[in-house]
């Protein structure tokens, strides 16, 4: 096995992990917890499950981020050459680093969640009638996060196979063709 094969099979399963790993706590834990009978449960049970997730979650993100080195490394010459490597790039970056701060923010509240347990819930993210605004808020924010973040997710794995594509052979031509100031207009001219 190359290193580049092997780096690019990390960044792969890592992003597979935050996907897989965000949208099973949405739907499986934090589906499961509601049906507590207690409701302080059901916001304590939760928090459980996400913190026992947080270190292998921590974990997959500096992976993902270390297997960028070799990544890059291997493909320095397409980022200066090859018409839109580095745009999709810079975008793929953007949505990593924007959507692992949306992650850190819903464990920080989470954590309020937790802290809070003790007033009960509806659900994870369904405040009781009697919940204090600190933890209305903080369940209203996680109701919605709790899809953004697959969605963050899911879209990095979907740059990847948009980085893979124009790695195939005929895009690296076209790519390099069109980085050629003569030619990328007319090439342009024609998409």
């Amino acid at each position: 096995m190359s290193g580049n094969l092997i780096a690019r099979s990390v960044h792969d399963l890592t992003a597979a992990a935050w996907f897989g790993g965000s949208l099973m706590g949405a739907i499986g834990l934090n589906g499961a917890t509601a049906e507590a009978k207690d409701p302080r449960e059901r916001t304590r049970l939760s928090s459980r499950g996400w913190m026992k997730w947080a270190p292998v979650q921590t974990g997959a993100f500096v992976a993902h981020l270390g297997s960028l080195v070799p990544i890059l490394w291997e493909n320095k010459g397409r980022y200066a050459s090859q018409d839109g490597v580095m745009r999709w790039t810079w975008i793929k970056a953007g949505v990593t680093v924007v959507g692992a701060g949306v992650t850190l923010y819903s464990s920080i509240l989470g954590k309020k969640v937790d802290a809070l347990s003790e007033e009960g819930a509806e659900g994870a993210t369904e405040p009781s009638a009697t919940a204090s605004p600190e933890l209305q808020s903080a369940q209203d924010q996680l109701r919605v996060l709790q899809w953004i973040i697959p969605a963050f997710a899911g879209t990095v794995i979907i740059l990847g196979a948009k980085h893979g594509e124009m790695q195939r052979p005929k895009n690296v031509k076209l790519g390099m063709l069109k980085s050629w100031p003569v030619v990328g207009k007319v090439l342009g001219e024609r998409d």
